[in-house]
């Protein structure tokens, strides 16, 4: 398909800016919704680099929808970037769990399409996630390898992981030099969550979603095609309504 030169020459600036900042601003986003070819063009140039283009009412984003992206940010740089010296796999898991667990706290089920609430505390976030490993624990041996080949997730090192931190021990006199609190540990994620500009935080150890986060959540996380179940399982939805059934 040919294109005008001014209308390339456009969608290629607004795609360079993406490129180098991740977002644009709202004129980006009024052209991008109102001229076909520009949003033609865009979507192209996205594709072309494993991403896609998403959008608020004041902002784009382009999000990479593969490994395969160069804007992919892969597990080795946030093990350099925001945790601790000799992390492992297992502190990835864990990190992607617990962001898993907030996206889902501020949802009533897997299919809002709105959040049900305003702020998460960090201390309600950590209960939360006791909540979804106790509930991970209620499965037997068997069963949760046959769930980490379903999901892709190695659930019995979440479980680890999140069990060898200390509870909470924020002004214990001695402490194992190998031992991470699990607030630490969320503070460490919740860092990581701000610079990905996914929450933000309100004061009084408040967070909220951003504009960015609720758009993703409903793009990908609510949509069983591409989250392939993985909300009902952490959330037991599909299974609390069979016991309501029965």
């Amino acid at each position: 398909m040919n294109y005008p030169e001014q209308k390339v020459m456009q969608a290629f600036s607004i795609y360079t800016k993406l490129a180098r900042d991740g977002v644009t601003d709202k004129e980006a986003v009024q052209h991008y919704r109102a001229d076909d070819d520009i949003r033609g063009l865009l979507d192209a140039f996205s594709r072309e680099v494993d991403c896609v283009i998403i959008s608020t009412s004041e902002q784009m984003f382009l999000i990479p929808e593969t490994k395969l992206s160069p804007f992919h940010v892969s597990n080795d740089w946030i093990k350099r970037r925001y945790l601790r010296s000799g992390a492992t796999n297992g502190d990835i898991y864990l990190l992607y769990f617990s962001t898993i667990i907030l996206f889902g706290s501020f949802y009533d089920t897997y299919q809002s399409q709105e959040p049900t609430r305003q702020f998460l505390r960090l201390d309600e976030w950590v209960r939360f996630i006791q909540e979804r490993i106790d509930q991970l624990k209620t499965h037997d041996e068997e069963e949760l390898k046959q769930l980490e080949k379903e999901f892709s997730y190695n659930w019995r090192l979440i479980i680890e992981k999140w069990e060898d931190m200390d509870d909470i021990k924020e002004t214990a006199k001695r402490q194992s030099g190998n031992t991470i609190s699990r607030l630490s540990f969320m503070d460490t994620v919740k860092k990581f969550l701000v610079d990905q500009e996914l929450i933000q935080e309100i004061g009084n150890d408040e967070i909220t979603l951003t504009e960015k986060a609720k758009t993703i959540i409903q793009r990908y996380f609510m949509e069983v095609e591409f989250n392939k179940g993985l909300f009902e399982f952490i959330y037991s939805f599909e299974r609390e309504e069979d016991h309501a059934i029965d």
